[in-house]
């Protein structure tokens, strides 16, 4: 059956795709000079974020400046409305104009910092401050319409009326929010200043260099050969392009543009091939070490140190992408799939040898981190490994076009100047080697050979600034409900509602929790989704009992599900389009395959021990033993097939052991093993049987 397959990209238009399902992605469309200005004005903005690097400057300037350049630019790059996008060249005159308002309010707070932080009293903020933090606040939200979406704008908005009925004066307001470290200018605008938006241009130089297709041979190389081979490749390679990309959506379009065709092909069902793949795209966030620079964001958010939030985080995640190539296999089984013929699957150890290479920024990152080196200089020395890469690369081009002549000379120049600023100069590694990657970059363009890897490089500064603009949104209006929560004492307020109505029950509270991560992030992105939930109910669950860590990943975990719950399941949708099947037949198969997500954060709550929280070397061997032994379970139950089709009766006590097999409890682990093996026999015996009698 598989022996004619041959592995062909979609026709679809994934920049088309992306502008439906993700509003971040759907931007004015420039050619000719104007697309080279646009270009221009985001390399100047990637320059000035590297060079707060460079100096220091107090927090709020500083976020006041990157905000308000995100402000100029979103106005001249998001259009009015989405068909406005499909237009080449057109801005119209009044974005122009509300480009420069928008940006005003930031720059006159940059710049007037001193004298307006040495007003004590609110009510001493002159008019024109405060006309300008209202100009400021008014130009974000509608931005933010235009960029991230109008939910979060009412969940916002809902906030500050609050405030309001709170009996909080319009003064007080707009200075907590606008003015203040605890609103716009707060945690969320920080942590993506300085770090996350170098970690979105380190995803941009990691999916232009081309690792996303490496991902996608290594898979091929390790999976295609099974059983229902390409749904296999799907998972493994998305689970490791969404580490960095940040995004259900683009990870969706991005590898299932590949691996959705190829899967009907072999006779997967449209709406089940969709929801592989978005169910393992959207899983991508969750699997460690980079998380799509969640862990980073935790670590900020709750002072626990990065490389104990990665260690967490393994073994959920493993489960859960474990429970979806499991039912992908018995999927696979039931309908009789075959895997890829041999001559079109990659030799694992020779793609590794080749192109190995590339996970070096990886390794880089992950090893900074790990032995305590900031986020921002661990994101952006991965950045220059990237760039030595490439270097490195350059010259045997060179090499090998035989042109030994002075320009093998000029590409060692950046080595030089590394060499100078670091040993003779005394400049700090990071600083030397940044400014050796521009030099890399400006000497790129001079060779024939070598200019690709320029343009790769200034593709990759316009790509992340690009992809920073929607988050950077996002997290400034997060600041806004971090204001308010603040200025009006309401976490203490929702404590004292939600603890009575859950009666001092978890299971109520987390039920609750989950409801508002899962309809929050039906309309706002995974970040600001994250930095909401953890302002808001993150410490109601901690004041019930749950450790820091488990409740902030409770809630991250529901947060990053919403992108596969129906019936507003955006990843889900993107993958029916590339299908061309139903959305909501394909958003419920996605949920159905993503089940473990649904089960596992509930389990952690109860018992940290999964997330290795106070669990010794034997509690984490039983755990992961007992764990996968119960994911496999779940999974057959799920699509009623094992080693044959189940009947009924084998369904549900094989449900129910698979989730007390999964729960981190000896006693409750004992019971499930038990009726498990019952099943596993009977299915045995049954398929026996079903082969003495010739049935397949």
């Amino acid at each position: 059956m598989s022996e004619n397959i041959e592995i062909k990209e979609t026709p679809i238009n994934a920049d088309d795709l992306m502008a439906e399902f993700d509003r971040e992605s759907n931007t004015r469309r420039f050619s000719g000079w104007r697309a080279l200005l646009v270009k221009v004005l985001f390399i100047a903005f990637a320059v000035f974020c590297f060079g707060t690097r460079f100096f220091t400057l107090p927090e709020q300037v500083r976020m006041s400046s990157f905000l308000g350049v995100v402000m100029f630019l979103g106005f001249l790059i998001y259009p009015t409305y989405k068909k406005q996008s499909k237009k080449i060249n057109y801005i119209p005159v009044y974005d122009f104009v509300l480009a420069i308002v928008a940006a005003t309010p930031y720059f006159y707070y940059a710049l007037n910092f001193d004298a307006i932080t040495r007003k004590a009293a609110m009510i001493q903020m002159d008019m024109t401050a405060m006309i300008m933090g209202v100009v400021g606040i008014v130009m974000l939200f509608e931005l933010c319409r235009r960029a991230v979406g109008i939910p979060i704008l009412f969940v916002a908005g809902g906030f500050i009326c609050y405030a309001f009925y709170y009996g909080k004066t319009w003064t007080s307001i707009v200075y907590n929010i606008f003015y203040t470290t605890s609103g716009i200018p707060g945690t969320p605008l920080n942590v993506c200043s300085t770090f996350i938006v170098f970690f979105i241009i380190f995803g941009a130089f990691l999916e232009k260099t081309g690792i996303g297709n490496f991902f996608v041979d290594l898979a091929n190389s390790v999976a295609g050969w099974a059983s229902g081979g390409p749904a296999k490749v799907a998972v493994i390679s998305s689970a490791l392009e969404g580490m960095y990309s940040g995004s259900s959506v683009a990870n969706t379009v991005g590898s299932g543009s590949i691996t959705i065709p190829t899967m009907k092909k072999i006779g997967y069902r449209p709406e089940f091939a969709a929801a592989v793949e978005a169910a393992a795209s959207t899983g991508g966030q969750i699997m460690p070490p980079i998380m799509g620079a969640a862990a980073f964001l935790m670590s900020e958010m709750t002072g626990i140190p990065y490389a104990t939030i990665a260690v967490s985080a393994i073994l959920p995640a493993v489960l859960y992408f474990a429970g979806i190539f499991m039912m992908i296999h018995f999927e696979a089984k039931k309908l009789g799939l075959k895997g890829l013929p041999k001559e079109s699957i990659p030799n694992f150890f020779k793609l590794f040898f080749k192109k190995g290479y590339l996970l070096i920024p990886i390794v880089v990152l992950v090893a900074m981190m790990s032995f305590g080196s900031t986020p921002a200089m661990s994101a952006c020395m991965a950045i220059i490994t990237t760039l030595a890469i490439m270097l490195l690369t350059d010259i045997v081009n060179v090499i090998r076009h035989h042109e030994f002549t002075p320009v093998i000379l000029l590409h060692i120049v950046p080595v030089i100047v590394f060499l100078a600023l670091y040993l003779g100069m005394n400049m700090g590694l990071e600083n030397a080697a940044l400014l050796a990657g521009v030099c890399y970059i400006a000497v790129a363009w001079i060779n024939k050979h070598t200019r690709e890897s320029g343009k790769i490089a200034v593709d990759a500064l316009e790509a992340g600034i690009k992809n920073t603009m929607g988050v950077s949104l996002a997290c400034a209006l997060a600041g806004i409900i971090a204001g308010v929560v603040t200025l009006t004492s309401l976490g203490s307020t929702l404590l004292d509602i939600i603890v009575p109505i859950a009666q001092n029950n978890l299971f109520i509270a987390l039920f609750l929790t989950m409801i508002c991560c899962i309809v929050l992030g039906m309309g706002v992105p995974t970040t600001a989704n994250y930095l909401i939930m953890a302002t808001i109910t993150a410490p109601i669950l901690i004041k019930m009992g749950i450790p820091v860590l488990a409740a902030h990943m409770f809630v991250f975990y529901f947060g990053i599900v919403a992108d596969i719950t129906p019936p507003v399941a955006l990843a889900a949708y993107a993958g029916s389009a590339i299908a061309g099947s139903n959305p909501l037949k394909t958003g419920v198969n996605a949920t159905r395959l993503a089940i473990t997500a649904f089960i596992i954060p509930y389990i952690f709550a109860y018992n940290p021990k999964m997330l290795f929280i106070g669990a010794n070397a034997l509690d984490v061997v039983i755990i992961v033993v007992t764990a996968c032994i119960g994911i496999f379970a779940l999974s057959a139950a799920l699509e009623g097939y094992m080693f044959r089709k189940m009947k009924f009766y084998e369904i549900i006590p094989l449900l129910v052991g698979g989730i007390l097999l999964i729960i981190p409890d000896h006693l409750l682990s004992a019971i499930g093993l038990a009726v498990v093996a019952v099943i596993i026999v009977i299915q045995a015996l049954e398929r026996r049987n079903d082969k003495k009698h010739g049935i397949n």
